[in-house]
């Protein structure tokens, strides 16, 4: 299996896209992250859902979370409100690494070793010619899993 047949297509996101729409684009889609891209469309970053989580949990509850046994519902309904106003940008990690990248001509075991490496749900993976990098999709942790166990069956 190489990296282009693995690849599925996927919803992207730039730096400058609204938050809220991100989390309802990873929300609908049940990704585990999402790939953000650069203007031209070349991976830049891995926004993890975890990470949209962590901006919707008040700090003070990160700090002890037994406080939010105290929060009522009500107010819990509303945690996604800390997203508005912000950007993709605002959500990132402040040392966000670059994703892993696969060539299209990868091996799921190259693609497995990135993934691993880089503790990554996803790998981009492109394809490079005279006009530049071609993103064709990612690979998922699930999906790559999936069809590696299809394979041993």
């Amino acid at each position: 299996m190489r990296a282009r047949d693995l690849a599925e297509e996927c919803e992207t996101v730039g730096v400058d896209t609204d938050a809220l729409a991100a989390a309802r684009l990873m929300a609908r889609h049940k990704a585990p992250a999402l790939l953000v891209v650069d203007e031209g469309g070349a991976p830049k970053a891995i926004l993890p859902a975890s990470q949209m989580i962590k901006i919707l949990v008040p700090a003070y509850v990160i700090d002890d979370p037994t406080l939010a046994a105290v929060i009522d519902e009500r107010h819990a309904d509303r945690l996604c409100q800390a997203l508005q106003g912000r950007t993709v940008r605002d959500c990132l990690s402040k040392s966000v690494p670059a994703p892993p990248v696969a060539e299209c001509d990868a091996t799921a075991l190259e693609v497995a070793a990135l993934m691993a490496q880089a503790r990554s749900p996803l790998v981009a993976v492109v394809e490079e010619d005279e006009a530049g990098v071609r993103l064709l999709g990612v690979i998922t942790a699930a999906h790559l899993l999936e069809r590696l166990l299809l394979a041993a069956s």
